[in-house]
C-alpha cells in the first residue's frame, strides 16, 4: 500500500512539515548568522513563445555581495499537481543561510511527457543565469536540490553540460529513482515517459540518471530512507557504480528504518548534511 501512498493524507503531512521546517529555522546549529531575507511568488521563468508558462517562487536574501544559488525542485511523480509547496520549509532554511532559492515547477504528466520538465528546468538556469545581476547571484556557484521525482529531475538536469556561463557545483538528490527500467510497469513511469517499456525501452534507459553519469558531472549528495518501497535502495545501489566508474565524487546518507514519505517528512539529519554539502561546495 505504501507505492501508492502519495497524496490526500500525505498532502497534509508535507504542508505540515514545510510549516514545522520554517518555524524551526530561525537560528542556526552550526553558528552560521541567518540573514533576512525577500520572497516573490509566481515568478514566470519561460519566454513567451514556451509551450507553457512556468512559474517559480524566487527567495532573495539579504546581502550585499552576489550569492550562491539553488534550483529547488518539487516532487509529486513528475505529474498533475504544482507541489512547490512541499519545499518552502526548504527554501525558507537556505535563504536565511544566504542562498538564492528558486522554487520551481515544471510541465507535469500525463499532459506532458520526458523530456519536457528537463526542458522547463534547464531554461529556469538560464533565466537566473540572464537574471544574475537583478537576482544578486554568481552563476558560477548553482546548485539543484530535489527530492522524489523532483531528485530525478535534479540529477537529469545536472548530469547534463549546463547551460553557457552556468556552473552547477553540485547535486542534493532524495529517494531519487535512478534506474527507470528497474520497474518500468511502476504506474507512474508510463505516464511520466508517455509510452510503455514493451514500446520503447530505449527511452526508459535515456531518462534513467545512472545511464547520463559521465566524469563531468557535479559532486552529489543522495539521502535515502532504508525501508523506501517506492523507490527502493536498490535505486541507489545501481547508481553507485556509474558514479565509480565516471570517479564522480559523492556522499550516501541513509535514513535508517524511514520509507519515502517519512524520510521527507522526518529526515533526521540528513537535510542538515545536504545543507553542510551545499556549503561546502557553494560556500568556499
Amino acid at each position: 500500500m505504501e507505492r501508492f501512498l502519495t497524496r490526500g493524507v500525505a498532502r497534509v503531512l508535507i504542508f505540515t512539515s514545510s510549516v514545522f521546517m520554517a518555524a524551526c529555522s530561525s537560528s542556526s546549529s552550526d553558528g552560521r548568522p541567518l540573514v533576512k531575507y525577500s520572497v516573490e511568488k509566481d515568478v514566470v521563468y519561460t519566454p513567451v513563445d514556451w509551450p507553457e508558462a512556468m512559474m517559480a517562487d524566487v527567495y532573495r536574501p539579504d546581502v550585499n555581495a552576489p550569492s550562491p544559488a539553488v534550483l529547488l525542485i518539487h516532487g509529486g511523480s513528475w505529474a498533475e499537481n504544482d507541489n512547490r509547496y512541499q519545499m518552502t520549509g526548504l527554501a525558507k532554511k537556505l535563504a536565511k543561510r544566504g542562498y538564492l532559492v528558486v522554487n520551481a515547477t515544471y510541465r507535469l504528466a500525463p499532459k506532458w511527457n520526458y523530456p519536457a520538465p528537463v526542458d522547463d528546468l534547464r531554461q529556469a538556469l538560464r533565466w537566473m543565469r540572464d537574471n544574475a545581476k537583478q537576482l544578486n547571484i554568481d552563476p558560477s556557484r548553482m546548485a539543484l536540490y530535489g527530492y522524489s521525482a523532483g531528485g530525478h529531475l535534479a540529477e537529469m538536469v545536472g548530469f547534463k553540460a549546463p547551460p553557457k556561463g552556468v556552473g552547477i557545483r553540485g547535486i542534493v538528490a532524495g529517494a531519487t529513482p535512478q534506474d527507470l527500467t528497474l520497474d518500468p510497469d511502476f504506474p507512474v513511469v508510463p505516464v511520466f515517459i508517455g509510452t510503455s517499456f514493451k514500446e520503447d525501452s530505449e527511452l526508459y534507459r535515456r531518462a534513467s540518471p545512472l545511464n547520463n553519469v559521465t566524469p563531468d558531472c557535479p559532486p552529489l549528495f543522495i539521502y535515502q530512507g532504508t525501508r523506501d518501497k517506492l523507490v527502493p535502495p536498490e535505486h541507489t545501489y545501481r547508481l553507485i557504480p556509474e558514479l565509480d566508474k565516471n570517479k564522480v565524487r559523492y556522499t550516501i546518507h541513509w535514513v535508517k528504518g524511514r520509507g519515502h514519505i517519512t524520510t521527507f517528512l522526518f529526515p533526521g539529519d540528513a537535510v542538515t548534511e545536504a545543507i553542510r554539502f551545499l556549503d561546502q561546495e557553494l560556500m568556499q
